[in-house]
């Protein structure tokens, strides 16, 4: 054990105790003796010289949900390599922690517990910051952002403020996702397979007044903006698809018994001429419009209101029954005029397009499927290519491929591409369509109707209508208390004192806007907030001009869709207001992968969690972010094993053994061990530099485990410079992956500064490269033995000392040499009769 009396904080002045050492250390006590020193010291802390390069090291902020998992230990454990290597590299770095504090979890704790949801995520961020002490991160704590305190959430209302005069908040009427359990609306990224996102129960629709933001106005940039970022190409997949470009038409069918006309949108304008009805989605505005005097009314509301209830997924899936209703009302069809008949179905969405569709049977299989059940009927087309004359009739499947077109009076004969083309035009000249862009990805709904959230600062005054609080009166606070019942209108709606306000315009009566944002509106801003933490604006233009955008971002790959394109589409926003001077937040992405225990998945629901805590008290921290580094590379899962942690503890005792034994080192006899040594060092410092550059991790590790190796087998023949240095480049090389032990070595080779703050160290390139190499000897194309030759050897040296080898004689004597082959540095081929 190393004891207090082991090392001495002292200065460089003053000198070091060296008492006789055991050959293991006390982790425990190392690694919490230079947490305290290093948060003494504010070892972490940036500094104000900006001459230096700087980088922006930042991990995605954890909800305070009461405690760190292994996720967030290998999440942090990534990202304080990344930090703590560039400090080294001589950067100045950025490396900030905070806290993503509203949202669910915290009220539904207070529903049960009745403890106000502050209290129990103040108290949760206290631990958590303890653990996060425990696995020495080194966070600039100065920097921290707290999402739920008011001098945060008061900025998250400006820019709410500052979107809605840029005319990118609206508030509008409409079928909502609505989670049952959780009481409070969700975003469609928030709805996975049919349930909520968080608590998994079947989500569900609602007529509800809410708050959107208009991501889809950007969503043409955030496309096209993703050919240039260095991320994951799997991230970037999935934001496309999410995005969801679509090139098509649109095309009208008015209705001519009320004067309205349904709208849809195609990416098949050339199979126009085979559509033989349209279907409304049961929400669609045009509904109750179009059956308001007809018999069909209420069957056709009765049939509205079963689908609703059922979840978009389960409607739009693969094998869902189609069902639908006829409403007993006709459109018109745009280009032949024949009236078609107006359907509801359940596989139309909504919020999907334009909530309506053409059905053309035999050019779509949903659309063939329905006609069949239905008895609707189908009219071909479009026909193969290989297909000749009009004979081609679809009959058991929809023909869903290009070709030519048939039964399409003037464009019967073009190839499906120029008919589209031309049947837009067609459209446009009759004001009854045209050629369209559309996107998959809907507006942002933020609205929530909870009370732990930012309080979206909008009164409704009965003068005035909808008026923006002023930022001079920001934060809206929230009430010190409210009452929890998970039941009914949100806590916010039931305080009478709250809700009753004055209208910032007229003076008259108003009432607050009782919902709150959507959680994912914090998060898409937080990194601007670090830079400058205690500034009186939302950040400090100079120190977002210097810090931004971020130079590694690090988190998980659940946050693919939601929170990264959140975060572009505020920074694309911010940057067209002109207060950043990026259209890109995070200019790096790094996602690990999941941590898997027994087979699954680390889940509290599933019982197979463990805690980081008892962890590190029993193997350490340093054991513990050795054994996440080297187990898989970080953007794969891995597996958490017990034995794999215990072997990291015994690698990093062993370099403390070897550390010891660095007193007892003397001269070697020769300079060869020497010399193979300082390769090896070379060779190491190029090997860790590099697989640190492009993020392998795993690889860096298991090189300082060989250079380990290397010193132990060579460590006795070693003169003590040589030594001294291997041991110090070890120790310097270690420190961004085992910090403490790192730090305890680094003083007890005599050096008073912490080894985080020494540079990295260099090497020279020429010791790269083999002094000798080992090469082939055939004996007619069959290697014989092989030979150590000068690695600058040519060719005819190369054969000249294979012939001169003694071992050459047996195969070679009394036959004759007929030709010699060489290949530097490889082999040597006799050939002899």
């Amino acid at each position: 054990m190393m004891g207090e009396s082991a090392i001495n904080m002292q200065t460089d002045s003053e000198t070091l105790v060296r008492p006789q050492r055991p050959d293991r250390y006390d982790v425990k006590a190392v690694e919490k003796r230079w947490q305290m020193e290093w948060e003494r010291q504010h070892l972490y802390t940036v500094g104000s010289a900006e001459d230096q390069p700087k980088f922006y090291c930042l991990e995605q902020f954890p909800y305070p949900s009461g405690h760190l998992h292994m996720g967030h230990v290998r999440v942090y454990t990534l990202g304080d390599v990344v930090a703590r290597y560039r400090r080294m590299r001589g950067y100045r770095v950025l490396h900030p922690m905070g806290w993503d504090a509203f949202g669910l979890p915290a009220e539904n704790a207070a529903i049960k517990s009745g403890v106000a949801p502050r209290v129990s995520t103040m108290a949760n961020i206290a631990y958590m910051k303890s653990q996060m002490r425990q696995m020495g991160l080194s966070f600039d704590w100065t920097h921290e952002v707290t999402t739920s305190e008011p001098d945060y959430y008061r900025f998250t209302q400006e820019l709410f403020l500052m979107f809605y005069e840029r005319g990118l908040a609206y508030r509008k009427a409409g079928a909502v996702n609505w989670c049952p359990s959780c009481e409070t609306v969700l975003a469609n990224e928030q709805v996975e397979d049919g349930v909520c996102w968080r608590c998994e129960a079947p989500v569900t629709k609602r007529d509800l007044t809410q708050w959107y933001l208009k991501i889809t106005d950007y969503a043409e940039r955030l496309l096209q903006d993703l050919d240039g970022l260095d991320w994951p190409q799997d991230i970037v997949t999935q934001q496309r698809n999410w995005i969801g470009k679509s090139t098509g038409a649109e095309v009208v069918f008015r209705v001519p018994a009320t004067g309205d006309a349904i709208t849809v949108f195609t990416t098949r304008p050339d199979t126009l001429f085979g559509a033989t009805y349209v279907v409304l989605a049961p929400e669609h505005p045009l509904v109750a419009r179009l059956v308001a005097d007809l018999p069909s009314q209420q069957e056709v509301q009765d049939f509205v209101a079963r689908e609703r209830v059922t979840s978009d997924i389960e409607r739009t899936a693969e094998t869902a029954e189609k069902r639908g209703i006829f409403t007993g009302a006709y459109a018109e069809h745009p280009l032949t005029g024949a009236l078609v008949p107006i359907w509801v179905g359940n596989y139309v969405l909504a919020d999907y397009g334009t909530g309506a569709v053409m059905g053309v049977p035999s050019h779509d299989e949903r659309d063939f499927r329905f006609s069949r059940r239905y008895h609707l009927p189908a009219v071909t087309v479009v026909r193969p290519l290989g297909e000749s004359g009009d004979g081609f009739e679809v009959t058991t499947e929809a023909y869903t491929g290009s070709g030519v077109l048939v039964n399409s009076a003037e464009f019967t004969g073009l190839d499906s591409e120029a008919a589209k083309t031309a049947i837009a035009d067609r459209l446009w000249e009759r004001r009854l369509g045209g050629l369209r862009v559309t996107y998959r990805m809907r507006d942002w709904l933020i609205s929530r109707q909870r009370y732990w959230g930012a309080p979206i600062p909008i009164v409704h005054c009965t003068r005035c209508g909808v008026v923006p609080v002023p930022v001079s009166e920001l934060p809206v606070r929230l009430p010190e208390k409210a009452t929890f019942t998970g039941r009914g209108v949100s806590p916010l709606a039931q305080d009478e004192h709250w809700v009753r306000t004055a209208c910032p315009r007229c003076g008259g009566t108003a009432q607050r806007e009782t919902d709150t944002m959507d959680t994912f509106v914090d998060s898409s801003w937080y990194y601007y907030r670090y830079t400058s933490a205690d500034s009186a604006r939302p950040f400090d233009p100079h120190q977002v001009s210097y810090w931004m955008p971020v130079d590694e971002y690090v988190g998980g790959k659940e946050h693919a869709v939601l929170h990264l394109l959140y975060s572009r589409f505020f920074t694309k926003v911010l940057y067209d207001a002109g207060w950043v001077p990026a259209e890109e937040p995070f200019r790096r992405l790094l996602s690990q992968g999941m941590v898997v225990y027994h087979g699954k998945k680390m889940s509290k629901s599933k019982g197979n969690t463990l805690s980081p805590e008892s962890i590190m008290d029993d193997w350490g921290s340093d054991a513990t972010r050795v054994f996440m580094l080297f187990a898989a590379p970080p953007e794969k899962d891995f597996e958490w094993k017990e034995a794999g942690v215990e072997g990291a503890y015994r690698f990093l005792q062993r370099v403390y053994r070897l550390a010891v034994r660095d007193l007892q080192a003397e001269d070697g006899p020769d300079g060869s061990a020497d010399a193979t040594v300082r390769r090896l060092t070379a060779r190491t410092v190029h090997k860790v530099s590099e697989d640190l550059n492009r993020r392998s991790f795993n690889t860096a590790v298991s090189a300082l485990m060989e250079f380990t190796n290397g010193l132990y087998q060579h460590w006795s023949a070693l003169s003590a410079e040589v030594h001294r240095q291997g041991l110090e480049t070890l120790t310097i090389l270690l420190a961004p992956f085992a910090p403490h032990l790192a730090e305890e070595l680094w003083h007890e080779l005599g050096h008073g500064q912490s080894v985080h703050l020494e540079s990295w160290p260099d090497y020279d390139a020429g010791l790269l490269v083999d002094p000798e190499v080992e090469v082939a000897v055939q004996i007619n194309g069959k290697v014989r033995f092989k030979m150590m030759v000068s690695a600058e050897l040519d060719g005819d040296g190369l054969g000249a000392q294979a012939l001169a080898d003694t071992r050459m004689v047996s195969y070679v004597h009394g036959r004759q040499l007929v030709k010699l082959v060489t290949v530097p540095g490889r082999l040597v081929n006799v050939v002899v009769r």
